[in-house]
This record gives C-alpha cells, sequence and structure tokens, in this order.
C-alpha cells in the first residue's frame, strides 16, 4: 500500500481484510499508521519510498512478489505511482481520482499493454444498491425524457485543510476534484454523456456549476465551509450535508457506505474491476472545471450560487 496515513487507508486495510488477503508492505512518510495494528501488524512498514521499493524488489526476487499495489497517496501523485507498480509487475487498485489530467490516461493505458498488468480505480458509488437501481430505473425509462437534477455536498473542513496538499489545487485538483469526482462519475454513469459543462463559481472553499448531460440537466454546488450548510441544519450541529434531487425528488443514498470498498475489492478479485477507461469522463468533466478561464453566464444556477465567495483563511499571511 502506497499512503498508509490518510482518512481512506483504513478502509483500503479493511476490504484487504474482509476479502481474505493479507497487507504485505506499506509507506508513507508519515508514520502515524497504528491503525495497521487493527488489521496486519506483521506488514513491514517504511517512511522512505526508496525503501519500500528495495523491499518489495526483494520480495519478488524470493518468488514472493505482491499481486497488487494499493494507492492511497495525494491526488497529484496517482499517476507516478501507478507506474510504479505496473513496471513492478503487480496489478493496481487506486483510489479516486485516477489522475488529474485526462491524456493522463493515454500513456498510463500505454504502460497498461506493455506490462500486461492492469489498473483498477475505486467507483464505489457504482456499486451501491440504490444507486444500481436508479441505474436501471433511468435505462428502462422512457427514451426522450430529460431529468432535473440538483446536486448539493457540502463536507466541512476546518483550516488544516489549507496547510495540507489538499489545499492546493495543484496537487488536489481542487474541491470539484477532490469532493466531487465520485459524484460526477456517477452522475455520467446513469445519466450519459456530458454535453455542455458551464462552471459558476469555483474557488479556494466551493464551486458550482452546470452539466448538461445526455439524459440530465445537473445544478451542482460542492463546498467544504460550513457556513454554506443550510442554518436550520448548522444550528444543530451539522458538518456534513448531502442532497440529490431528481424532478424535485430527493434520492436517498445516505446509508449503504460502509462496505463499499470492500464490495469493490471483491469485484476487482473477481475481474470485475473499473477500469481507467471507466475513469476517463468524470476525470475530463473535473479537469474542465479546474481550467475554466472564466465564470459563465450559460446554464441555470444551482441556488446556492448566490452564497458567492468567502475569504481564504490565510490570505493575509501568504
Amino acid at each position: 500500500m502506497i499512503g498508509a496515513a490518510g482518512f481512506v487507508a483504513p478502509r483500503h486495510m479493511k476490504a484487504i481484510k474482509e476479502t481474505g488477503n493479507n497487507l504485505v508492505a506499506a509507506v508513507d512518510p508519515f508514520d502515524s499508521v497504528g491503525i495497521i495494528d487493527s488489521y496486519f501488524p506483521q506488514a513491514a512498514f517504511f517512511v522512505e519510498f526508496e525503501r519500500f521499493d528495495r523491499h518489495l524488489e526483494k520480495l519478488r526476487r524470493k518468488g514472493l512478489g505482491v499481486d497488487y499495489i494499493c494507492i492511497c497517496s495525494p491526488n497529484y501523485l496517482h499517476d507516478a505511482h501507478i507506474r510504479f507498480a505496473l513496471r513492478y509487475g503487480a496489478d493496481v487498485i487506486c483510489e479516486k481520482p485516477l489522475v488529474l489530467n485526462p491524456w493522463n490516461i493515454d500513456a498510463l493505458q500505454e504502460i497498461e499493454q506493455e506490462t500486461h498488468h492492469r489498473v483498477n480505480n475505486i467507483l464505489q458509488l457504482r456499486l451501491h444498491p440504490k444507486v444500481i437501481a436508479l441505474r436501471e430505473k433511468i435505462l428502462n425509462g422512457p427514451k426522450d425524457q430529460i431529468y432535473d437534477i440538483d446536486l448539493t455536498y457540502i463536507t466541512s473542513r476546518g483550516n488544516w485543510y489549507y496547510t495540507s496538499w489538499k489545499g492546493d489545487e495543484r496537487k488536489s485538483g481542487g474541491i470539484a476534484t477532490n469532493i466531487g469526482v465520485h459524484f460526477f462519475d456517477m452522475l455520467q454513469w446513469i445519466f450519459g454523456d456530458v454535453k455542455l459543462n458551464y462552471v459558476h463559481l469555483n474557488t479556494h472553499d466551493r464551486a458550482a456549476g452546470f452539466l448538461e448531460l445526455q439524459r440530465a440537466r445537473v445544478r451542482w454546488f460542492l463546498s467544504i465551509n460550513a457556513e454554506t450548510i443550510p442554518e436550520e441544519l448548522r444550528e444543530k450541529g451539522a458538518r456534513t450535508y448531502r442532497s440529490l434531487t431528481i424532478q424535485d425528488e430527493e434520492f436517498e443514498f445516505s446509508e449503504g457506505f460502509a462496505d463499499l470498498h470492500t464490495i469493490s475489492y471483491q469485484h476487482i478479485l473477481d475481474g470485475k474491476g473499473f477500469t481507467m477507461e471507466d475513469a476517463r469522463n468524470s476525470i475530463q468533466i473535473v479537469y474542465e472545471i479546474r481550467r475554466a478561464e472564466n465564470l459563465s453566464p450559460l446554464g441555470e444556477k444551482h441556488p446556492l450560487t448566490k452564497l458567492g465567495v468567502s475569504v481564504h483563511p490565510f490570505s493575509g499571511n501568504h
């Protein structure tokens, strides 16, 4: 495992354990990885990538090479770590976003073909039972219907966020990539390819825009600022708010997330993992949002877009 000290790594450790597999070695420059004891206390751990590389090479030469390398590192390092894993001779399990730029996928696909190993991307919302049921309903519904959708996702983050790599757009890809890529993947998987992609707001702590898909018109708003949570919920102490409405009806899928990584791993082990090509459309969407030079006056605006921008917490210190 590359990246063992972050938020998502324990989900992968749990999935490895629950699918009957073993974590052989892990690397992370930060050594706060005591969570490993809950799953694989015998795993080798390194804070230097070079020593991790050497350890895996020694195992391979003994005929004990690993089958999969799991990547939970910061977003901007996924591309390099996927290359390392493929060249080492392992299949890959990579957290989202797969990469930051669409053309990275093209280059990695060439290495896939050269090495005859496969890259699997974690797109766990595609395995959520309610999301699968919704997709079946849409696919089996009226073929000419265009659905009106509002997506709102607010997950509060403190000032630490801006000191970490996540607050650096060059490393995380920005708000839309960091917290929105899996929602965009889900929507295009259900409602078809993108026809129009307008950006109405894009700052350090929130983003908003309008997506026209083949079978949907999507107003979306993403934020890490607690002040954007609806006031009545904020007064009750809520730190997260997720809402997806389709034709003004709430689509509730808050439950059922706990086991999705384990289900994802089982799909991969069964040869049914999501490929880099599966991830391409969502990577293209968030890339275009990030690279939009001007905010668009076109497309319907999400109601929360009017909240505008906030002052960067460190704007006076940089």
